[in-house]
């Protein structure tokens, strides 16, 4: 159990550098590049995936399952997709069933998806399975 925890802990801070530089890299796109925010919103997201992917094999997690690297990473930002399709998920219900402001409904979303993202990827990709 310490194991998991020190993980979360630190997938945690993980997350946090991803997010900000995802942020960070829309800002700049659209403010300074002039893109259009839906595109910089992907290109930003995709980079903060790397980043994310990058600290998460080499500061989280010990153990990897996947040998073929590109696998590993598809499948990494796969459960990302499921993560942001959580995400939209309770925002939209929080704000259209529970009538949340959407940055509080942003905050439940946020963990959620944060549970989501870890238990998966770390089970999925980052856990040795013993077979006795």
């Amino acid at each position: 159990m310490k194991t998991v925890v020190q993980e979360a802990i630190r997938y945690a801070a993980v997350s946090v550098c991803a997010l900000i530089i995802d942020i960070t890299v829309l800002f700049i796109l659209v403010h300074y590049l002039s893109w259009w925010y839906v595109s910089a919103a992907t290109a930003s997201f995709l980079v903060g995936l790397l980043v994310g992917y990058v600290l998460s094999v080499t500061l989280v997690f010990k153990y990897r399952r996947l040998e073929d690297r590109r696998f590993e990473f598809a499948s990494f930002a796969g459960i990302g997709v499921v993560g942001v399709t959580i995400n939209a998920a309770v925002i939209s219900f929080g704000v259209k069933t529970l009538a949340l402001h959407y940055l509080v409904a942003k905050c439940g979303a946020a963990g959620f998806t944060f549970v989501w993202n870890f238990v998966a990827r770390r089970q999925f990709l980052f856990v040795q399975h013993h077979t006795d």
